[in-house]
């Protein structure tokens, strides 16, 4: 009996009893959720997930016209601007210096990847209460103490505006880690044998081997890696949340999609319709943004 059980004619059974919980759960808590906000965006959906209203796509159009709306989206491109091209080459940086190293190396990987564990709540409220208050006593206003410098309000709406330097580094120490990872596996799949033709064609062990062997050899990981950058920076809400809410009003460009969806959705209002119609918009912008970069650098196209 156990043998039947067991058996190999049981492989269909035992696949399910093991991916059965998972798959459950994935329609449980995003599939159906996510097919319900396409339902709830052409509906007038105030203070209730079963409107009776239908609107068709006037949700739609009253989001594209909601100069806020705009605005958020304004904030991911400057987000984007700071953070995808300054987290790939920290990430970068890091990835060649742990690559050379030929003691202690899991020790340094583990030590870089440990951040992306920690909570981006919880890492946002440190930089806050702690490395940037807004007073004397938080870490950075206290080093600046030291060479005569006034305390910066850095989660003020002032100029210039320090409160991208507080957002952008919580981002970096959070997620580095992570992209150092992916391109370390993407340099330990390098052939050895490039550099030792490259060595012997007399290039420098220096740039021109990163230039003409490792960079280019990094190019799909490379790809891989801005296009998750990008696709995060899109979904950007913690650290501009629990940064920027307590103040008064978000400052210029301190406001992106998430967050206004978040209030549009479960604020005073609770527009649950329009923020679902936003959802979508900002879904849908995701994917074309994410195509579009994908053709653009040739992802999964074969090398000649």
């Amino acid at each position: 009996m156990l043998r039947k059980l067991l058996g190999p004619q049981r492989r269909s059974l035992w696949f399910w009893l093991f991916t059965g919980p998972f798959v459950l759960g994935l329609l449980v808590f995003s599939y159906v959720p996510l097919l319900w906000s396409v339902g709830l965006s052409f509906f007038d959906a105030r203070n209730t997930v079963t409107p009776t209203d239908f609107v068709g796509f006037a949700n739609y159009a009253t989001m594209l016209g909601d100069p806020a709306f705009l605005s958020s989206l304004a904030t991911f491109v400057v987000f984007a601007l700071f953070i995808v091209p300054t987290t790939y080459v920290l990430a970068l940086v890091l990835a060649l210096l742990v690559n050379r190293l030929t003691v202690a190396r899991a020790f340094f990987r583990s030590v870089f990847f440990l951040p992306t564990a920690c909570s981006y709540v919880a890492a946002s409220l440190i930089w806050k209460m702690s490395l940037f208050n807004g007073v004397r006593f938080g870490l950075a206003n206290t080093v600046l103490g030291w060479f005569g410098v006034e305390p910066v309000a850095w989660l003020a709406s002032t100029q210039p505006p320090w409160y991208w330097l507080v957002i952008v580094t919580v981002r970096l120490w959070l997620q580095s880690g992570f992209y150092m990872v992916l391109l370390l596996a993407g340099l330990q799949r390098i052939p050895r044998p490039l550099y030792e033709a490259a060595a012997v064609d007399g290039a420098s062990p220096g740039w021109q081997t990163f230039r003409y062997i490792t960079f280019p050899q990094l190019r799909a990981t490379s790809v891989a890696v801005v296009l998750l950058l990008v696709i995060n920076a899109f979904q950007s809400f913690d650290e501009f949340y629990n940064l920027l809410a307590s103040s008064r009003g978000y400052p210029p460009y301190g406001r992106p999609p998430l967050v206004y969806l978040y209030y549009v959705a479960l604020g005073q209002g609770q527009e649950l319709g329009v923020g679902s119609a936003g959802a979508v918009v900002l879904a849908l912008l995701i994917l074309i943004v994410t195509v579009v970069q994908a053709r653009w650098f040739g992802l999964g196209r074969r090398e000649a």
